[in-house]
């Protein structure tokens, strides 16, 4: 390998460890609790599923987080956070677990997957925000207890889960000073250390002291400790004085919040705190707030901008809105993370803002909303030939929580379900990278129902369903192809045909039909070339030369030739890999291991830059192949049980694979041979050992 070529894949090493990071982050400090802290200590080792409740904005979610951090060293497989207020659909939930484990679902049946992956783990799986998704989070923890051993499990949540074997913790609000405590024991109480500590941020040196105590044990008081409602309460001191903050804050309470009947006391002041909070900001502020919240993983400025104008609302002033947001704490404050400036909500903020969005428009937002993410999935999907194709996955994985929100919208408007089948088929490519294969088959399925006959939309959704369904090894790949096909040819439209028919080839070679498959390849690609769409003609090439590698590697390495020199051509760096995949695959499958070897080294650094787990497994299979015909038997075991390791993430096996499972046997057997049983299985281990932020280093060493 050059150095020019090894110092460009080492440039993307960081984006594939940035990616593969799943541990909890702390954005500030942690005050007070030391109760509740040693009863979730206490509690966990004692049961599997352990359940903090209590009300929107006590702190369940830091509680949890933190506990998590300090039990870390406890669990031998470590800490996993799932984040569900993100995920509105119930179907989703077992994909969202899935990616949090670093599973890469390929069956049909992804609980038994992910279940597989954890029958030995000993890790705390932390569910957090569970109330909206109740019934499916119950019946999944259910089967994940049911199906482990070791696995513990800690969520959070308005109310319990029911689950069979569950603990309950109720997390209360923070406690607050009593009437007549003294300037010291009010300072001591960790409702008026939080006060303190948000305050400082806002006026540098803010200190309690006799001056003040009285009316800050007020506040609190007034609070209930709610820790949401304090950190509201706090940035006003940035213009009043908190004596005067207090009397706001009284006349606030002493209206009645807009809230249902029986609701309790700690939610009619927090109701009546954001009330209150909303009532402070501009008439700017409060639409921006409003529009923001329609967005479930949070928003740049250029989103923003794109999205929130109009109906009173000026693009030009979207930046000094946000930034009068962030200075109220209704938007997190944004800090540059080497992928641009991002701005968040709290879960409770931004569902009240979706509250007070006015209905008259709702109506204009949807459609802002559902067309600048049209747009944008055009211009990132994965399977164009073009440049910056890894920056474009990353962000389009960034986005991805704002991007089931629009196929929501559209699923939920009959009229919008041709534009939302149209966008689940155009992210295929990554549903099938992220390796979140159901998820994306259940917005297909979704589409499909209620997109009826012949259209280009239907086509390609069926071609998008068809493909992800033979991943995964489901029978409904089959009719899903062949109805591709027959509405293709009923709509007469050239470049649908050619896509269709291109998926009719895929299905053939995949079934062991090479001569007929490549037929159809073949047609394909003429029709494509006569349009000269390239992105078409690329995808036809790396199908071609993918599936038949095993079946014709000769005319399966020209097609993947071609391929690398049109991706050289449009400087693609990302699809030019997967083309030296295809290609290395048919060199050895022809016997040339030194050059499939040279391609799988240089194609591996690509794969953990877009994180991209099964492209990464084949890739390891044939290093560890190609280094067991180098003699080099001890990094061929390693490697094997690196693969190994990642091959229990998809619940599946090499032996499962035609074309992987007769290099894969010879290739453990000469290296047991070569080493002997115990040494084989020593450097087995250690393969097995390397975690994933280490897998792509390990396969770029340089060996003499």
């Amino acid at each position: 390998m050059s150095m020019a070529v090894k110092d460009r894949l080492q440039n993307l090493l960081p984006a594939a460890r940035q990616v593969a990071d799943l541990s909890p982050a702390f954005t500030s400090r942690f005050i007070g609790r030391r109760h509740e802290i040693s009863e979730v200590r206490r509690a966990l080792p004692k049961t599997r599923l352990l359940t903090l409740t209590g009300a929107g904005g006590v702190g369940k979610t830091r509680l949890a987080l933190h506990v998590s951090e300090l039990v870390r060293p406890k669990y031998r497989d470590g800490v996993r956070l799932v984040e569900l207020a993100m995920i509105e659909d119930e179907a989703l939930l077992v994909p969202a677990v899935a990616a949090a484990l670093g599973v890469r679902e390929t069956g049909p049946d992804p609980v038994a997957v992910v279940v597989e992956h954890l029958t030995d783990k000993r890790m705390l799986l932390v569910l957090d925000n569970c109330e909206h998704l109740l019934d499916a989070c119950a019946d999944l923890v259910h089967q994940l207890l049911r199906g482990t051993t070791w696995l513990r499990i800690l969520a959070t949540s308005r109310q319990s889960l029911g689950v069979y074997g569950e603990q309950v913790l109720a997390v209360p609000s923070l406690r607050f000073p009593a009437p007549g405590d003294s300037t010291r024991d009010i300072a001591r109480s960790d409702a008026v250390r939080l006060f303190e500590a948000r305050a400082a941020t806002i006026r540098p040196g803010f200190l309690i002291d006799g001056d003040n105590a009285p009316a800050v044990a007020r506040l609190a008081q007034r609070l209930d400790g709610i820790p949401l409602a304090i950190e509201l309460a706090a940035v006003r001191l940035r213009t009043t004085p908190v004596e005067d903050l207090v009397n706001e804050l009284d006349e606030c309470l002493e209206r009645p919040a807009e809230v249902g009947p029986g609701t309790l006391p700690r939610h009619q002041t927090l109701r009546a705190t954001m009330d209150w909070s909303y009532g402070l900001c501009s008439p700017g502020e409060r639409r921006l707030w409003e529009r923001l919240s329609m967005f479930a993983g949070g928003a740049d400025l250029e989103t923003a901008e794109a999205v929130c104008p109009g109906q009173g609302l000026a693009r030009e002033d979207v930046l000094d809105l946000m930034a009068g947001l962030v200075d109220k704490s209704i938007l997190s404050r944004p800090e540059p993370n080497g992928t641009g400036i991002r701005y968040s909500m709290l879960e409770t903020i931004r569902a009240y803002g979706r509250e007070r969005l006015p209905a008259e428009h709702e109506h204009g937002l949807r459609r802002r909303y559902i067309d600048h993410y049209n747009r944008l999935i055009g211009r990132l999907r994965v399977d164009r030939i073009a440049p910056d194709q890894v920056d474009s996955h990353l962000r389009l994985n960034r986005e991805m929580a704002n991007v089931r929100v629009a196929l929501d919208l559209c699923f939920d408007d009959s009229g919008d379900a041709p534009i939302g089948l149209e966008i689940a088929s155009a992210l295929w490519g990554d549903w099938l990278v992220g390796g979140a294969l159901s998820e994306g088959r259940h917005w297909l399925r979704r589409g499909l129902a209620l997109v009826d006959g012949p259209s280009v939309a239907r086509v390609m959704g069926l071609w998008a369903n068809g493909l992800l369904a033979l991943y995964q090894g489901d029978p409904v790949a089959r009719p899903s192809i062949d109805e591709c096909l027959a509405l293709a040819l009923r709509l007469g439209d050239e470049p649908t045909l050619a896509s269709a028919i291109q998926m009719s080839g895929v299905g053939a070679l995949t079934a062991g039909d090479a001569e007929g498959g490549l037929a159809l390849m073949e047609e394909a690609l003429a029709r494509q070339r006569a349009t000269g769409d390239v992105h078409a003609v690329g995808l036809t090439l790396y199908f071609s030369a993918l599936f038949a590698s095993a079946l014709r590697p000769a005319r399966a390495a020209a097609y993947g030739e071609e391929l690398v020199r049109i991706c050289e051509a449009h400087d693609a760096a990302l699809y030019r890999a997967y083309a030296l995949y295809a290609v290395g695959m048919a060199r050895w499958e022809q016997g040339e291991w030194r050059q499939a070897e040279a391609k799988m080294r240089e194609v591996a650094a690509y794969y953990g830059a877009v994180d991209d787990r099964w492209g990464l497994l084949q890739c390891l299979e044939v290093m560890a192949w190609t280094a067991g015909a180098r003699g080099r038997h001890e990094r061929a075991a390693r490697l094997l049980g690196i693969a190994h390791h990642l091959w229990l993430t998809f619940g599946t096996s090499p032996s499962r694979l035609r074309i992987q499972a007769r290099s894969h046997e010879e290739c453990v057997e000469r290296a047991r041979r070569a080493l002997g049983a115990k040494a084989y299985t020593a450097a087995y281990r250690d393969g097995t050992r390397l975690g994933v932020s280490r897998v792509v280093a390990y396969a770029l060493e340089d060996e003499e």
